[in-house]
């Protein structure tokens, strides 16, 4: 059913079939449909009141680590660091170690080499790039993973989520936090004043796109300002319209980006990027949104926020918490329509990475792998975790439940994010490679053969030729 590619990662890739990919979305797209109004709780609520059951209390087993102190950079801000501060706060109460969270920017490769630089790396990074790890290990600072901690990978994950985190057949990374990057969120009030309904294909979502902005609010929010968001738009698309064969070549740089796939891609994206009013503040004002923004203005301001609908992934629920907006009732969601044959699945992830080999940095490590430490966060919202350990019940709406399940379900029937492949010159620095001229075309979406020739110039540079 899956055969297997090496990419310039170091990681081994799984092809999946599109007949896969089909039945996969199709899991998705019953359980969002089927969650209708039941949810009682929002993507920011505890969990507490979900009547859930937990994880196991204590399922890994840790060393004691009295005395012993820890670092951990990641680049998470908000909502995010401060949920997963509270993993890191169980693990310090299971061993007796100190661990101090310190906060990264992106890129993080960059910002990890001004601290090993200095003689300070972090016992831990979450890296959020397959092309990252590579690096990071060809740089000859990432440590494989000791026995305890990969042998509870084995236990809890999927070989497909194994295998990303691996570089030369070694296991580095542990993926603790996963995205579902295929998923189009909607405002449900102004849908309803619209009598817009859930599209199911790329040509319906233009449809309903037009019924939103003919009631007077702009369809789409778009983050600009962060470039990942756009390379995320352009791979739903170039999946779903070129086919994951395809996707695979364009990932490895098997392929240019002056391919005739690419100019199709584009080209329909200009649909809605080109689309006069389609786009809340047009291209300028979207330019200077961030992604937070882009979901909040979705789901504020009553009867007319400042756009209908916002493209990502499952994670923007920790953003929607930060409105009165409910996730299931106020804010609704569908997957991302079917552009060519089938819907994309696309996915994304951050992995734990050691820096420092020692007991306590392996310890760390081996907690992130576990089900406890994923179930700790899972009930925050706003998380979606690749172990399948995991029980759905301790996410706290039906929605990341229905999200959750499904993507376990897919089991390695999935395709990892592009730009995170890639390196990360090219796929992952702000104001440089696809973010910069994805930001470029935003902009001007008539210049698609201008597009096309600058991402393969960055492309080529950063992939070597």
């Amino acid at each position: 059913m899956r055969t297997s590619s090496t990419i310039r990662t170091g990681r081994t890739v799984k092809r999946t079939t599109r007949a896969a990919a089909t039945l996969a979305v199709a899991a998705l797209t019953l359980s969002l449909t089927a969650c209708g109004g039941d949810d009682d709780n929002g993507g920011g609520d505890s969990g507490d009141k979900g009547g859930g059951t937990k994880a196991p209390a204590s399922s890994v087993t840790l060393p004691k680590l009295d005395g012993e102190s820890l670092e951990v950079a990641a680049v998470w801000t908000g909502t995010e660091q401060k949920n997963f501060k509270q993993v890191l706060t169980e693990f310090e109460k299971r061993t007796g170690a100190k661990v101090t969270f310190v906060p990264a920017q992106d890129p993080i490769i960059n910002f990890l080499g001004s601290k090993i630089a200095g003689g300070s790396p972090p016992d831990v990074a979450m890296l959020p790039q397959p092309g990252a790890i590579k690096q990071a290990v060809d740089k000859g600072w990432a440590k494989p993973l000791g026995a305890e901690a990969t042998k509870e990978l084995g236990e809890n994950y999927s070989q497909g989520w194994q295998d990303i985190g691996k570089v030369g057949g070694k296991q580095y990374g542990v993926y603790y936090k996963a995205a579902n990057k295929s998923l189009i969120w909607y405002n449900a009030r102004v849908f309803e004043n619209a009598g817009a309904a859930e599209p199911k294909t790329w040509d319906e979502l233009l449809d309903t796109a037009q019924m939103v902005y003919d009631s007077g609010v702009a369809p789409f929010s778009v983050g600009g300002a962060d470039g990942w968001t756009l390379t995320d738009w352009f791979e739903n698309v170039y999946l779903s319209q070129a086919g994951p064969e395809k996707y695979d070549q364009l990932a490895q740089h098997q392929i240019k980006w002056t391919d005739p796939s690419v100019k199709e891609a584009l080209t329909t994206l200009a649909e809605i990027w080109g689309k006069k009013d389609f786009v809340a503040g047009g291209a300028s004002g979207a330019l200077q949104t961030e992604f937070p923004a882009s979901v909040t203005q979705t789901f504020t301001g009553g009867d007319q926020p400042k756009a209908g609908m916002v493209y990502e992934g499952d994670f923007v629920q920790v953003n929607i918490g930060e409105t009165k907006a409910k996730v299931g009732t106020d804010a609704k969601v569908f997957p991302f329509p079917a552009v060519g044959d089938t819907a994309p699945v696309v996915s994304g992830g951050d992995a734990a990475v050691v820096f420092k080999d020692s007991k306590a940095a392996q310890a760390l490590a081996t907690w992130l792998a576990s089900p406890d430490a994923a179930a700790i966060q899972a009930k925050l919202g706003g998380f979606l975790s690749p172990n399948k350990s995991v029980d759905a019940s301790v996410y706290p709406n039906e929605v990341q439940k229905k999200i959750a399940d499904a993507l376990i379900a897919a089991g390695d029937d999935f395709r990892f994010d592009m730009s995170d492949q890639a390196p990360q010159a090219f796929g992952g620095t702000p104001g440089k490679g696809e973010w910069k001229t994805l930001q470029d075309f935003l902009k001007n979406p008539k210049d698609v053969a201008g597009a096309q020739a600058k991402l393969e110039a960055d492309a080529a540079a950063a992939y070597g030729g």
